[in-house]
């Protein structure tokens, strides 16, 4: 039950207990004010006709056969009473004393005070009724402004979570109440975490930028040392780090959101083989009936980067056979190892994180990578275990990617124009549990 149920329904519930409460009171205290001025009103008659009795002898309410048993009774005793009952001629109050030879009573008609009390239960009855409608009435009206202040603010910062840590609640949530104080407080939140994420991504670029120089020196060094087994691990290694520090440079252009994509109309099954061509391995593809003359309109070698992270890290951490699939515009990619780990599958690719023991065997920034450039080419990657065993990633291409900055010029598979360096899909490899390894 939502909040603003929850508020209506309790306020509901009271104001119906209040009215019926009042409304009994006020039914009770009528009755009780009726009936005693009735037997006020008997009992004097009956002292006037007790005092005609004893002056004249005679009385016209002498030993009424109408008088109800109960009262009869209490007059044998000697005793004087009244009692509102009813009869054939409807209901009464009656009042009776002794004399010496009888029993003298008096007879109050009581329908005229039973019809007021019966008007005034109609009235307590809308009054209830209304009263109850208003409060409920201005209760869900109160409720739905204090729901509708924190969907606006969940709404808010489910947009924080998901990336747009300059959004903010206050501008939306108005009022100096308990909902405004949370709102300044998502916003101071939202604010600290911006500016940590900006800190973050600039001293990715920095890092990035200062190890671009004295890494181009150690190329070049490395190139110029004689053959032989030594030279060969230093290159490796020195590729390893040139390899790191671009992957570093695109992961800051990634985070700062100022990648465009560069649009052409491409084959999707033709640049489907031509990136498992590119990475080099044994994998089986698929293409789903009428699938073969799909044609997106995409930035190819962004395509080619997703494709091939998501191949490497499916050989290289998974198990054989690897396949890829085309259906539409879905492209899947399956393992048949171990699968992906919960924490990847709970909150997605996180860089410099793997759950390989052997830290040294990769960087972890492949598919964080894959991830970046999918959401840059306007396309969906999910990542899920296939429930026979394995890793399936997901790849759901638009139909039209029209970006705002996005240029109708193509972009061939060997130039990017967003600088930076160019990876084939081979060069970067992907990450099984957020690694990418060390080739």
């Amino acid at each position: 039950m939502t909040l603003r149920r929850q508020i209506a329904t309790a306020v509901a519930a009271i104001s119906v207990l209040v009215a019926v409460a009042v409304g009994l009171l006020v039914h009770q205290a009528m009755i009780r004010q009726h009936v005693d001025q009735a037997r006020a009103s008997a009992l004097t008659a009956l002292d006037s006709a007790l005092g005609a009795y004893a002056r004249d002898g005679k009385v016209a309410g002498l030993d009424d056969p109408a008088l109800p048993p109960r009262l009869r009774a209490l007059v044998a005793d000697g005793r004087r009473g009244s009692l509102l009952a009813g009869g054939p001629q409807g209901e009464a109050m009656w009042a009776a004393g002794p004399v010496q030879g009888g029993v003298v009573s008096v007879r109050v008609d009581f329908e005229p005070d039973r019809a007021a009390i019966a008007d005034l239960d109609r009235i307590i009855l809308i009054t209830v009724v209304a009263s109850v409608f208003t409060t409920v009435l201005v209760g869900v009206l109160v409720a739905d402004r204090i729901s509708r202040r924190l969907r606006t603010a969940a709404t808010a910062a489910r947009g924080i979570a998901a990336g747009r840590t300059d959004t903010r609640i206050g501008e939306l949530v108005d009022g100096r109440d308990e909902v405004a104080d949370l709102a300044a407080a998502v916003d101071l939140m939202s604010r600290a975490l911006h500016r940590r994420l900006e800190d973050e991504q600039q001293f990715t670029a920095d890092v990035a930028h200062e190890l671009r120089t004295p890494l181009t020196g150690l190329v070049t060094a490395a190139e110029l040392l004689p053959p032989g087994r030594p030279t060969q691990l230093v290159q490796n290694r020195v590729q390893v780090l040139r390899s790191l520090v671009e992957d570093l440079l695109e992961v800051s252009r990634l985070d700062a959101n100022v990648e465009t994509p560069y649009l052409s109309a491409v084959p999707l099954d033709r640049a489907v083989r031509r990136t498992v061509t590119l990475t080099g391995l044994d994998v089986e593809i698929e293409v789903a009936p009428g699938a073969a003359d799909t044609s997106v309109r995409t930035d190819l070698r962004r395509l080619d980067r997703i494709l091939g992270n998501l191949l490497v890290n499916a050989d290289r951490h998974g198990g054989g056979p690897v396949r890829l699939g085309v259906d539409g515009l879905r492209i899947t990619v399956r393992d048949h190892g171990p699968g992906f780990p919960d924490d990847l599958l709970r909150h997605g690719p996180k860089r410099f994180r793997t759950s390989v023991r052997e830290r040294g065997r990769g960087h972890g920034l492949g598919l964080t990578i894959a991830t970046g450039h999918a959401r840059v080419i306007g396309a969906a990657l999910t990542f899920a275990n296939h429930p026979d065993g394995g890793a399936v990633a997901t790849l759901v291409l638009p139909p039209t990617v029209t970006p705002d900055r996005a240029d109708d010029r193509a972009e061939g598979p060997a130039g990017d124009s967003t600088g930076g360096p160019v990876h084939g899909p081979g060069q970067d490899a992907g990450e099984k549990r957020g690694e990418r390894p060390a080739p």
